[in-house]
């Protein structure tokens, strides 16, 4: 295919995808869908095109944690404390599970701590649409969900971050530094985010044509602050953690961004990260490990919540908390990023992509009249 043809294919996509997938009543497979394409993309797209694309990517990266950290709005410590218990047993009892299904598949210790980190993630972003249309939850129960989905997504974006120094540097004193660059970041952010909101409230009320531009440019150069300080994509989810209350007109952040973010530079991240990985990888042992290593999460899952760790919800509740592609992405990102293989890559983002998807299919369908907002 010519440069041309793959930016044609690529825009129908982004046309496209989004609305036939919320049409469908399924507007989070639309990630998927950009994953796939970028896998069927790779052997036809020219070095160049494909250099370009994530390159691009990057930039969706950071405005993906972004938009992350803008779809936690969290309740008082004491109200979360329930949800975030239940998070943290959820997690506990599936890490060593999912760490020796990655060491099966060849990932080093460092690449399975961090296969397991994501893994047990939920993307709230994913997930949300089904939350809203879920059907038979009382009031109570579907805040308690809602709240677990926000604790599991927050308690993968904290493993990672304190992981990644081991990735890349192994268990050295390297990662004491990282980590005062880490609690730098937050400490700036947060001791700056009065200040922060007041400008991102001022450019969505007082600026009008460059106002998307401006949103970007500014979550962009907060980033490229933290990057000299060793933590730009950190940054990023913790300045929309900070951000999260910025509105204007009854729109948040993320609803102004989605021009750029949403319908452009986030799927180019995710089409991105489908090209870094060789399509032939699929025919091997272990894309069906991967296939093997889902459904027996879902399975497990299943089992532990109607024995053990139930959510309130009916037997198919659970279900909300298995969507964890995009979480899943930024970890096979930041893992090839420090030279981790094709193949240890390809093994963590089919596991995810397969469980989210499967998650996605069996959640009862529905009709959405507007992209997923945070709640």
């Amino acid at each position: 295919m010519s440069d041309i043809e793959v930016f044609i294919c690529l825009i129908l996509l982004l046309m496209a995808v989004p609305d036939v997938c919320r049409k469908l009543g399924r507007p989070a497979l639309a990630y998927s869908f950009f994953v796939l394409f970028g896998l069927l993309l790779n052997p036809v797209a020219n070095e160049d095109v494909a250099k370009m694309l994530m390159t691009a990517g990057k930039v969706g990266f950071l405005l993906l944690l972004f938009e992350v950290g803008l779809e936690i709005e969290l309740p008082s410590f004491r109200e979360f404390l329930r949800p975030l218990r239940f998070a943290f047993l959820w997690s506990a009892w599936q890490y060593p599970v999912i760490f020796l299904l990655a060491a099966v598949a060849g990932l080093g210790f460092g690449e399975s701590l961090f296969a397991a980190a994501s893994l047990v993630g939920c993307s709230v972003g994913m997930a949300h649409a089904g939350w809203k249309q879920y059907p038979g939850l009382d009031e109570k129960t579907r805040r308690f969900i809602l709240e677990t989905m926000v604790a599991l997504e927050m308690l993968v974006i904290i493993l990672l971050t304190l992981e990644a120094p081991a990735l890349e540097n192994g268990l050295s004193g390297l990662i004491f530094f990282k980590l005062l660059g880490m609690a730098a970041a937050v400490w700036l952010v947060s001791r700056f985010s009065r200040h922060l909101n007041k400008l991102f409230q001022v450019i969505l009320e007082r600026t009008t044509h460059w106002r998307v531009h401006f949103l970007v440019l500014l979550v962009l150069v907060i980033c490229a602050i933290g990057e000299r300080l060793g933590l730009s994509a950190q940054t990023a989810f913790f300045l929309g953690l900070f951000m999260s209350r910025a509105n204007h007109a009854g729109m948040g952040l993320e609803e102004y961004m989605a021009p750029v973010s949403q319908r452009f530079l986030i799927p180019v991240f995710f089409v991105g990260l489908g090209l870094q990985i060789n399509w032939r990888m699929l025919f091997t042992v272990n894309t069906l490990i991967a296939l093997g290593a889902a459904f027996l999460l879902l399975g497990m899952r299943e089992v532990m919540h109607r024995r053990w760790l139930k959510t309130g919800g009916d037997k198919n509740a659970f279900l909300l908390l298995c969507p964890n592609l995009t979480l899943v992405a930024l970890a096979a990102s930041v893992m090839l990023e420090h030279d981790a293989t094709n193949e240890n890559a390809t093994w963590l983002l089919l596991t995810g992509l397969f469980l989210t998807v499967s998650s996605l299919l069996m959640l009862p369908g529905g009709k959405e009249d507007k992209p997923v907002a945070a709640s």
